[in-house]
């Protein structure tokens, strides 16, 4: 059974999430810059244009990098810089064709711990320490991947009954209290900016 995904708000795309663990990193790649939502929604929206119902990380390697940026810059587009994001996006199926044999589950299949699954995943194009961590909480409260350390390599996205991440979302209500999250850590950042500005 499909975990039941809710990160893109919209039934069809969340089912693909759902059941596609490229799915999850490619919307993992997708998610900056933009509304989550909208990164997360950009899987299905490629499944659609490729013209079919699922992806294919060989596919997607192999497919002419014009047409894919064309692919992903129609409107409306995948992403606020598509053609930039569809270089990234080959380059993540690239890696995993060569890797991995084009199998996204093989990162943490056999992985021991969370520490090596960490590595794992800050190895792959388009993923910093950050990124990471947050596909790891998510890997791990919600779609059962559970290596032991798992929630103390995913740092604080780790953590039991927090809202920070794509990780904890499983709804309106924990999307709106992530929103909220993210709103107080930028009003802060920005707080602690000031005061560190000289004065002129």
């Amino acid at each position: 059974m499909s975990p039941d995904i809710r990160l893109a708000q919209q039934p069809e795309a969340d089912e693909l999430l759902g059941r596609s663990p490229l799915a999850d990193l490619i919307g993992m790649l997708l998610d900056q810059q933009i509304p989550m939502e909208w990164a997360f929604a950009g899987p299905y929206t490629i499944a659609q244009r490729l013209g079919g119902d699922d992806l294919d990380a060989h596919e997607i390697a192999a497919y002419d990098p014009e047409a894919f940026a064309a692919l992903l810059s129609a409107k409306p587009a995948v992403h606020r810089y598509p053609g930039s994001m569809a270089k990234r996006v080959q380059q993540l199926c690239q890696y995993l064709v060569d890797e991995y044999d084009g199998d996204p589950t093989a990162i943490w299949r056999d992985v021991a711990t969370g520490r090596e699954l960490l590595a794992r995943l800050n190895a792959l194009p388009g993923f910093g320490k950050q990124k990471s961590q947050i596909f790891l909480a998510l890997l791990g409260k919600q779609l059962g991947v559970r290596p032991e350390g798992w929630r103390e390599a995913a740092g604080a996205y780790g953590d039991e009954g927090s809202y920070r991440s794509a990780a904890d979302i499983t709804g309106p209500e924990s999307l709106a209290k992530v929103r909220a999250f993210k709103q107080q850590t930028k009003a802060a950042a920005k707080a602690a900016a000031k005061k560190r500005a000289p004065a002129k």
